[in-house]
């Protein structure tokens, strides 16, 4: 075994953990909602996880004073507020698995926004990838069936949007200054999670239930999904290459389906494992694409 191989190990072990993590998380969103609106549990843990990273950029002494302050809100608006604030409501009538799927569509959206705000060309094998990933979304979304959860798969499909739109202005955003991540996601968290808790108190829904549940599912968004999640996604950025730690995140919406399979009872079938299939297939060829030439993979994607 080379040198290289035998020092990625612990890259790879960490990236298996965050996907793991992230992974995961769709589960527990999904069963929180049994203790809390969408709204309460979409402002909790993003306030929550924002003083996560205000004390993790306190531990490793690094600047707390924002960049670029109009586009980190912006940011916020779209990547906390709008994010999180729709896939939140998505999974309150759709399944974990669908929501995930729809969510991680946000490569191909970022590739339409990409090429229509900041020019950059969608180019020969992205055309593919676009064509499956767009196949896969009828099958998924199924249009023509007016009832049940089109409502949720739509709001899914708005949250990946918002994703995407995100990662277009980070794009903008590092183009002006260089900023630090971690400090970047815990502006840009506290700017978006003061609109969510703004939302939670002016729309109205049942009390929070405050259950060992609640309380656990927070911990495990404030604590994994948050702060020791983009301390391994750094470490991972740092560590591998750019079309493995894309590949590797690519991981996180099947172990969100194989989990809600597993404790839920959620099995796809049908036209719609196969959306899912064509789906996975796309963002499949975007990730080799990416790795077939020398550039890093965008931090902005990281996400649960």
């Amino acid at each position: 075994m080379s040198k290289i191989a035998h020092s990625s190990r612990p890259a790879i072990a960490a990236l298996a953990v965050l996907s793991a993590i992230w992974g995961y998380n769709w589960v527990v969103m999904k069963n929180v909602l049994q203790f809390s609106s969408p709204l309460d549990f979409a402002a909790l843990r993003t306030l929550l996880g924002a003083a996560g990273l205000f004390l993790v950029l306190a531990w490793k002494r690094r600047p707390l004073r924002p960049k670029a302050v109009p586009l980190t809100l912006l940011l916020g608006v779209l990547q906390t507020t709008g994010f999180m604030g729709l896939t939140m409501t998505a999974l309150v009538s759709g399944g974990v698995g669908n929501t995930a799927i729809l969510v991680y569509t946000m490569p191909f959206w970022v590739l339409v926004l990409a090429w229509r705000l900041l020019g950059e060309r969608i180019r020969g094998m992205q055309w593919l990838a676009v064509g499956l990933a767009f196949a896969g979304l009828v099958l998924v979304v199924r249009p023509w069936m007016l009832h049940g959860t089109l409502t949720a798969k739509l709001l899914a499909l708005s949250a990946s949007v918002c994703w995407a739109a995100s990662v277009v202005v980070a794009k903008v955003l590092r183009r002006k200054t260089a900023v630090d991540l971690i400090s970047l996601t815990a502006w840009q968290m506290l700017f978006g999670g003061i609109p969510l808790a703004l939302l939670a108190i002016l729309v109205p829904s049942p009390p929070i239930q405050w259950s060992g549940y609640l309380i656990g599912a927070l911990i495990y968004n404030v604590v994994l999904a948050t702060a020791l999640a983009w301390l391994l996604w750094l470490y991972v950025l740092r560590e591998l290459p750019a079309g493995m730690a894309g590949m590797g995140i690519l991981a996180v919406p099947l172990v969100g389906v194989f989990s809600a399979w597993v404790q839920l009872g959620e099995r796809p079938g049908g036209i719609e494992a196969w959306g899912m299939l064509l789906i996975g297939a796309a963002l499949a060829l975007l990730s080799f694409l990416a790795s077939s030439r020398p550039s890093r993979v965008d931090p902005t994607i990281a996400q649960e």
